[in-house]
């Protein structure tokens, strides 16, 4: 059997150079495969990188909070306002604004005596020398059958009560005599003291009244001088040892001015009786007597030697 070997003489026809040129190409063709390579993975590389570094980072919270839109006022108010103040209202107790109002009637009420009684806040009270002048101005100052009393208290209407009217003087005065008995209380003086002297008799109508559990004996006069008229009413009653006298007075001068007009005394007497009808006398602590200690008896003389 022969054997032909086609690539020895194929490789004997071929020239040195040839050869050599082979083998360059080969060692060509790799370095030129290796730089191929090594630049794609470069390439590759660098392509990554650049992804890497273009990717978007997360944005900061400070960033979130101030890009962030809020919300619509116009939206949510109206739904959550009427619900909070309904929650508010509900929650907080309404203070109703209290308004105190003064009394029509005020009360004055004397411990010395135990008098008390009410009169209308807009009248005018006074008290000590302001009501004794008062009082003692009067034709007829007390109507006690005795000396010795004093004026407690007075009450007297307001000008604005009769504006424009012939009204000179009306009040109410309570006076205190501890110098009468329990029967001289019960009497008037028949000629009063201090009248004027061309002034009409007194007319005098003793009656009783009964105030509370206290009956108290009445009395009336009427005064004229001239144009001017003065009725007075007095009552007396005995309590806590001593005589108690109210007395309502009123007095016109009959001179009507302009665009004024007379009064009616019933109608003033009306008003004063009111304060007449809450008269209440309280018991007062009588005062306390010590008796005083009787004297040592004097030491016996001694006889003279």
């Amino acid at each position: 059997m022969t054997r032909i070997n086609l690539f020895s003489n194929k490789a004997s026809r071929t020239s040195p150079a040839i050869l050599s040129s082979l083998v360059w190409g080969k060692t060509n063709f790799d370095n030129t495969t290796s730089t191929l390579v090594f630049a794609a993975l470069l390439l590759v590389c660098s392509i990554g990188v650049g992804c890497f570094s273009d990717k978007p980072k997360p944005a900061s919270t400070d960033n979130q909070s101030a890009t962030t839109p809020a919300p619509s006022p116009a939206i949510t108010a109206p739904a959550t306002a009427p619900v909070a103040n309904a929650v508010q209202t509900a929650a907080q107790p309404v203070h109703k604004k209290v308004v105190h109002k003064a009394p029509a009637m005020l009360v004055y009420a004397d411990k010395t005596s135990g008098v008390s009684f009410k009169y209308p806040r807009k009248y005018i009270l006074k008290t000590g020398d302001a009501a004794d002048e008062l009082v003692s101005s009067d034709p007829v100052p007390m109507d006690f059958v005795q000396p010795g009393g004093f004026a407690v208290a007075a009450v007297t209407l307001p000008e604005s009560a009769y504006p424009n009217g012939d009204l000179a003087t009306a009040f109410f005065n309570v006076s205190f005599n501890k110098s009468l008995t329990a029967e001289q209380c019960g009497e008037f003086s028949e000629a009063k003291p201090g009248a004027p002297p061309d002034a009409a008799a007194p007319v005098a109508q003793p009656s009783k009244l009964i105030i509370g559990d206290m009956e108290l004996a009445s009395s009336e006069s009427l005064a004229s001088q001239g144009t001017r008229e003065e009725a007075s009413k007095y009552y007396h009653v005995f309590e806590n040892g001593a005589c108690y006298e109210f007395a309502l007075r009123v007095a016109t001068t009959g001179v009507e001015t302009d665009g004024g007009k007379h009064v009616d005394p019933d109608e003033v007497f009306q008003r004063l009786e009111k304060i007449l009808a809450t008269v209440k006398i309280n018991p007062t602590a009588a005062p306390e007597v010590t008796a005083a200690a009787p004297p040592a008896p004097a030491p016996p003389a001694t006889p003279a030697q």
